[in-house]
């Protein structure tokens, strides 16, 4: 069997690391070993980024909820309360889009969450 070299191999992944490292400060974009970590690290980062973006949005739809909500006379929790009550099934996104986009329609839920309760 034919000895196998790898060269072929080696010099892909550095220049898939080193693809992937374009654009960094310095040393990290131009020699493998400092790129190599430069990418694994900003690898998690960007997993744990995925992660917290979904926290950051859903705390921004609270704040948006919270401000409307106040607006017509109610808290965060009880206008939540309500709605659930009153069989209103909305998410938070959704809840949010409304309160930016048509503060009218957002009054009646919110008449309808203080009725239900």
């Amino acid at each position: 069997m034919a000895r196998v070299k790898g060269a072929l191999m080696t010099r892909k992944r550095r220049k898939s690391v080193l693809k992937a490292a374009k654009g960094y400060w310095g040393a990290k974009s131009k020699h493998f070993k400092m790129a190599k970590q430069a990418v694994l690290k900003s690898g998690n980062y960007a997993f744990a980024g995925r992660k917290l973006k979904k926290r950051d949005f859903r705390s921004l739809w609270i704040a948006r909820i919270s401000a409307q909500a106040k607006v017509n006379g109610m808290n965060y929790s009880t206008l939540m309360h309500g709605l659930k009550v009153a069989g209103i099934d909305l998410n938070r996104k959704m809840l949010a889009e409304i309160a930016v986009a048509d503060k009218a329609a957002f009054a009646t839920l919110c008449e309808k969450a203080k009725a239900a309760l």
